[in-house]
C-alpha cells in the first residue's frame, strides 16, 4: 500500500500557466472565442497536463487488459467465458475492432494478460497474470485486497514502461466476459446507485437474463458487504482484475504526466476507482464517449467527466478511445495550423 501511496503522491496538479497560454493562443485564432467547444477544452487540458502549449501527442497506445470473471458461473453473459481467451489472440493477431481503429488513429495496441483463465503464450503478449480469473463474487470476494493491489501495480508498471519509451498519451481498453457485471456492482456501491439503474445489458442479454443479472449483483453486494468509503475494498470484493489493472494504468499515466483516454463502461469503472483512490488523477482523464450501456452516463458523472462522443457503441476493447485519438489529433492541428487574426489579416469582433 505504501508503494501505491508513493505513486499517488507523485501526481502533480495541471500546469495552469500552460493552460492559460493555450487559452490566449486559441482566442487569437480566426474564430469566435470558444466556438470549437470540446476541441478547445481538450487543447487546454493537454497543455496543462504536458506543460506544453502545442504538445506532440503522436505517440499513442491503447492498453487492453484482459481477465476472466468467476461470476460467469451465474449465467450473466450472452457469451461463454472462453471468448476472453479467443479475443486476446484476436487482438494479438490484429483482427479486432480496436486493432482496426487503432491503426486508423496511428496508435499501438498493447495487450496484457492480467487474469485470463488460460495459459496464453504469444511474443507480443504482456503477461502480468495475478490469478486465473476472479472468484465468483456472488458467493465470495472476487479477489483478495493484496491481489487487487498487485493488479493495480501491474497497470502502473505498464504505464511506466510505455511512458519510458516515449509514448505521450495512453488509453484504456479491456476484454473479459462478465466484466459489465463487476462494473455495475462497482457503480452501484461507489456511486450509491440502485442496482436496477446500474446494471445494463452488456453483450446484449434478453429481459429475463437482465433481471437475473441484477439479482446476481444484489447478491454479490449482500454477500461481500463492500465498504463504499474504501475504493480498494470495493474493487477487491466485487471488481475485476482487468479493472484493477486499468486503475493502475490511469494512476501511472497521471504520475508520468500523460493524458489517459477512458473508453467505455468498464474502463470508466476503473476511472471511478482511480478517482476515489487519487482525486488528483481525474484532471488527467479524457472521456472518449458515452456508451449505450445503461449506467455509463451515471458512471461518468461520478468521475466528473463529460464524453467527447455519443456513438451508441457498447463494444469496449478501447474502440471509443481510438476514435477519440482522432479528435485529439484534430485539436493539435487547430493549435498548430490555424491562422491568427493578425497573420490572416482578419478583423476581430
Amino acid at each position: 500500500m505504501n508503494e501505491l501511496q508513493d505513486v499517488i503522491g507523485a501526481i502533480r496538479p495541471l500546469r495552469q500557466e500552460a493552460k492559460d497560454a493555450a487559452s490566449v493562443h486559441l482566442d487569437n485564432l480566426t474564430k469566435p472565442p470558444g466556438s470549437l467547444g470540446k476541441l478547445e477544452d481538450m487543447a487546454r487540458q493537454l497543455a496543462g497536463i504536458t506543460g506544453e502549449v502545442m504538445p506532440d501527442m503522436s505517440r499513442k497506445a491503447i492498453v487492453v487488459m484482459a481477465a476472466d470473471h468467476g461470476v460467469c458461473e451465474e449465467g450473466v453473459s450472452a457469451f461463454p467465458q472462453e471468448v476472453t481467451r479467443q479475443m486476446v489472440m484476436n487482438f494479438l493477431q490484429g483482427g479486432a475492432a480496436v486493432n482496426v481503429l487503432a491503426r486508423h488513429a496511428g496508435a499501438e495496441v498493447v495487450c496484457v494478460d492480467i487474469g485470463v483463465n488460460a495459459d496464453l503464450e504469444h511474443p507480443d503478449l504482456l503477461s502480468r497474470k495475478v490469478r486465473k480469473g476472479t472468484a465468483n463474487m456472488a458467493r465470495e470476494a472476487a479477489m483478495t485486497r493484496e491481489e487487487a493491489l498487485q493488479a493495480i501495480r501491474a497497470g502502473i508498471e505498464v504505464a511506466d514502461g510505455l511512458a519510458g519509451r516515449g509514448v505521450r498519451v495512453l488509453a484504456t481498453g479491456e476484454m473479459g466476459i462478465g466484466n459489465t457485471t463487476a462494473s455495475s456492482a462497482l457503480l452501484s456501491v461507489l456511486g450509491g446507485i440502485a442496482v436496477e439503474d446500474a446494471v445494463g445489458r452488456g453483450t446484449g442479454i434478453d429481459d429475463a437474463r437482465w433481471l437475473h443479472k441484477q439479482e446476481v449483483v444484489r447478491r454479490a453486494i449482500e454477500v461481500n458487504k463492500p465498504d463504499a468509503d474504501d475504493a480498494l475494498d470495493v474493487l477487491a470484493k466485487v471488481g475485476g482484475l482487468e479493472i484493477a489493472g486499468l486503475t493502475g494504468v490511469i494512476l501511472g499515466a497521471a504520475k508520468n504526466a500523460c493524458p489517459v483516454v477512458i473508453d467505455g463502461f468498464i474502463s470508466s469503472a476503473a476511472a471511478l476507482v482511480a478517482s476515489r483512490l487519487a482525486p488528483e488523477s481525474q484532471p488527467y482523464m479524457i472521456a472518449s464517449h458515452q456508451s449505450h450501456e445503461q449506467g455509463h452516463g451515471r458512471m461518468l458523472e461520478e468521475v466528473g467527466l463529460g464524453p467527447m462522443l455519443h456513438m451508441d457503441m457498447r463494444l469496449g476493447e478501447g474502440t471509443g478511445a481510438a476514435l477519440c485519438f482522432t479528435l485529439m489529433d484534430a485539436a493539435g492541428k487547430i493549435m498548430r495550423e490555424m491562422a491568427s487574426f493578425e497573420s490572416a489579416g482578419v478583423s476581430r469582433g
